[in-house]
């Protein structure tokens, strides 16, 4: 059921259904992006930032992992010429994401050190 939330959340994303983006959330759900150092406290928040994001963007889910109230997923979003990848971590009760923090990336290597390269091959 967990894992349901979330697979719901991204397929409703992507089809734009704010209704249904809304429904798989608590209204106080809280949503971390780490990468930015930002929060969005409650679900109107949330909404308001996805609403408001440039249109053009499209989700896959390349995997979901349910461990009961913790689901973790790894999505892909192309946009404009450009692709991201986020690795999600929420909290699901009651079959709502209470709470989230993902890590987006826009999928470009930093530079190796040297020193790990006896033991490491490139992507």
């Amino acid at each position: 059921m967990s894992a349901e939330a979330v697979r719901l959340l991204w397929e409703r994303m992507e089809a734009r259904d704010w209704e249904g983006v809304a429904a798989q959330l608590h209204p106080d759900a809280v949503v971390d992006w780490p990468n930015t150092g930002e929060r969005m406290r409650g679900r109107a928040n949330y909404l308001a930032v996805q609403r408001a994001y440039p249109e053009g963007w499209h989700i896959e889910v390349l995997g979901i992992v349910d461990a009961g109230d913790q689901v973790a997923s790894e999505v892909r979003v192309d946009h404009e010429g450009e692709r991201f990848y986020a690795a999600s971590f929420f909290e699901v009760a009651d079959g709502r994401i209470v709470s989230a923090v993902e890590y987006w990336s826009n999928g470009e290597s930093d530079e190796p050190p040297a020193w790990r390269a006896p033991w490491t091959e490139r992507l």
